[in-house]
This record gives structure tokens, C-alpha cells and sequence, in this order.
């Protein structure tokens, strides 16, 4: 098996997710280079290291993307939003080995011949000028193949896996086909991300209020359906399959006690396209869950998913701030029958 300690790392994107993995590399004694455009975060990191609110502090590597040098060895995590994406893979060679480690379906990344990716089902929330995390959410790290994939490229991908497992800072699922998840979490994020981005609340929120609860689980059927018609397996994140999901959200009687049980481990969690919808022309990751689900969709009803992306694009465009009328908004704004 290969010996990551003998190959550097790159990690590309120094958020929620980019600072939880550098952090347990980090922690277990591998070389870890932390590649990231703000300068305040780069200044940070080399002064006072890593930090998992709770956990401490590892000392790493920090570069700006200006500065590094598109590595040909070792691993390099892909974790930036999908908006930079262009600018970064422009950089990167094709034989590199890429480990996207990202929310959302971005057409670029997905025509490169990379053999895995990981999807995250823990939330991370990193502070915006500090190399700062707080787990706000667990969950699961799973990595696996993207396509078919040679011997040596299984081995690569199980050292990675067994490295980032080490350190026990969140369980790491090897699994044979990282499709069926990376499908599965767009379901949920492209129903969760939306809604409290343009809201302004956390993710428990969404599961609080009628409108609001109406509104997400609306979402989720819909996000399910799309899916299904596009004949794109699924696999179970959490406690339930999205088969399972669906026939709980058409039971009368379940989606009440499905929010009761759920509301507690999303309270306090946030959705990753919240700080990005607060800035001044801003950019969110809209076109690479809800606009990807569209396209999937093609000529087939889908005005929740519509509605949704028209009035993201709406409030970006316009600079306009987050506020709880937009759910009022967009309810208003949808064919008679669609929210029940």
C-alpha cells in the first residue's frame, strides 16, 4: 500500500471541509500544503496553525493559489466551492491524482478523468478570515471510485482513506461507487442550501415553521423525483435511504414527526451557500445544485426547482439581503397544488 508519509498533500480550498481534513492529516504526521486565495487566512494559519474548535491546533503548510505550483505528486483535495473550480483545474494537470471533496455537480470537474472523490455528510462550519472549524454536524467522510479503476488507483484510494480515518475526527466510508452519494447529498442540499440561504436561518429553521417545512420537504419530493426520472441511483446518508424518505414525506401523518426528530441535529448547523448569499456581489453554488437538477430535469415539471434558482439568481444579482419573506415569495410565486 502506498505510503502517504512519503508524499505531500495539497488541499485546495481552506473552508469547512479543507480545514477539517487538513486537521486530521495534519494531526496524524502527514505533509499537508493548505492552498487557499485569502491572504487573512494564509496569514492566520502560519502564525497559529489548524483549529477543530475543541479538538486543538496542527501546525501546516499555507500557500496562496497565486503563488503554488500545480503539484504532479501526491494527493491533491479538491475542496473549494464549485464556482472557483475553473480557475483551479486550469492549473492542475490531468494526471494529477484530483480527490474533489465538494458539494454540487459542476459539468467541468465532472468531464475530467479523475478516479474518486470524497462527499462529506458531517457539517463544518469554518470562520471567514481564520483556519478556523467548528463540527456543528457529524457524519460521515465517504470516499470511493468515480469510474472504473485500476489496481494500483484502488490501493491509492484506500491509503487515503485509512490516512484520513486515523485521527477519528469523522468516521471515513470506503465505498465502491461514490455516485449513488454524491447523488444522495444533492438531494439534501440543493432542498436545504436554497431555502435558508435566502431566509437568513440556520438549517433547523427549515424545519420549525409551516411555510418553511412545507417548502423543504416540497424540495425534497421534488429533488427525489427529478432523480428518480433521470434513472440516477441513490444511497442511504443518515438514518434513512431516500426511497425511505419519500414514502415517509407521502405518509399523512410521518413528515410532522420526521421535522421533530430531525430539527435537533440541524439547529445551530448552517447551510455552505449562507456567508456567500451575505456578501456584496456574491456567487453561490445555485447553478451546481439547483441549476444541475433543472438540466437533469429537462422538459419535466419542476417549478419548485425553477421558482427556487429564479429567486437566488434575484437576490444575488441584486444585491438584496437575506430575509424570511422570500420563502413567502416564492410560495406565492408557485403553481396552485405544488405546496399541500
Amino acid at each position: 500500500m502506498p505510503n502517504l508519509l512519503n508524499k505531500p498533500i495539497h488541499i485546495l480550498g481552506v473552508g469547512g471541509i479543507g480545514t477539517a481534513v487538513g486537521w486530521a492529516l495534519a494531526r496524524e504526521g502527514y505533509s499537508v500544503i493548505l492552498v487557499d486565495k485569502n491572504p487573512a487566512k494564509r496569514i492566520e494559519g502560519k502564525k497559529n496553525g489548524l483549529t477543530v474548535v475543541g479538538l486543538g491546533t496542527q501546525t501546516a503548510s499555507f500557500m496562496s493559489f497565486d503563488d503554488s505550483i500545480a503539484p504532479t505528486k501526491g494527493f491533491i483535495l479538491l475542496c473549494t466551492k464549485t464556482y472557483d473550480n475553473p480557475e483551479v483545474l486550469a492549473r492542475l494537470h490531468e494526471d494529477a491524482f484530483l480527490v474533489p471533496i465538494q458539494n454540487g455537480f459542476d459539468p467541468e470537474l465532472g468531464q475530467r478523468n479523475h478516479a474518486c472523490e470524497g462527499i462529506a455528510s458531517f457539517v463544518s462550519e469554518c470562520q471567514r478570515d481564520q483556519p478556523v472549524t467548528r463540527i456543528t454536524r457529524p457524519g460521515s467522510l465517504h470516499i470511493g471510485a468515480r469510474r472504473s479503476i485500476t489496481a494500483d488507483e484502488q490501493a491509492e484510494i484506500m491509503a487515503l482513506a485509512i490516512a484520513l480515518g486515523k485521527a477519528k475526527l469523522f468516521p471515513v466510508e470506503l465505498v465502491p461507487d461514490i455516485r449513488p452519494y454524491k447523488a444522495t447529498k444533492l438531494m439534501y442540499n440543493a432542498a436545504i442550501s436554497p431555502l435558508a440561504a435566502m431566509a437568513g436561518v440556520d438549517n433547523g429553521e427549515l424545519l420549525t415553521g409551516k411555510l418553511a417545512k412545507s417548502l423543504f420537504f416540497a424540495l425534497l419530493l421534488e429533488n427525489y423525483a427529478i432523480l428518480q426520472h433521470a434513472r440516477i441511483s441513490l444511497a442511504r446518508i443518515g438514518p434513512f435511504h431516500p426511497d425511505t424518505v419519500s414514502c415517509i414525506l407521502h405518509t399523512p401523518w410521518l413528515p410532522a414527526m420526521m421535522a421533530m426528530f430531525f430539527r435537533p441535529s440541524l439547529r445551530g448547523t448552517y447551510c455552505s451557500m449562507a456567508p456567500d448569499i451575505q456578501v456584496e456581489h456574491a456567487r453561490t453554488e445555485i447553478d451546481a445544485y439547483t441549476g444541475y437538477l433543472i438540466r437533469l430535469a429537462g422538459n419535466s415539471f419542476c417549478p419548485l426547482s425553477r421558482a427556487t434558482f429564479a429567486l437566488i439568481e434575484k437576490i444575488t444579482s441584486e444585491g438584496l439581503k437575506p430575509q424570511y419573506q422570500y420563502l413567502q415569495d416564492l410560495a406565492d410565486n408557485l403553481p396552485e397544488g405544488v405546496l399541500t
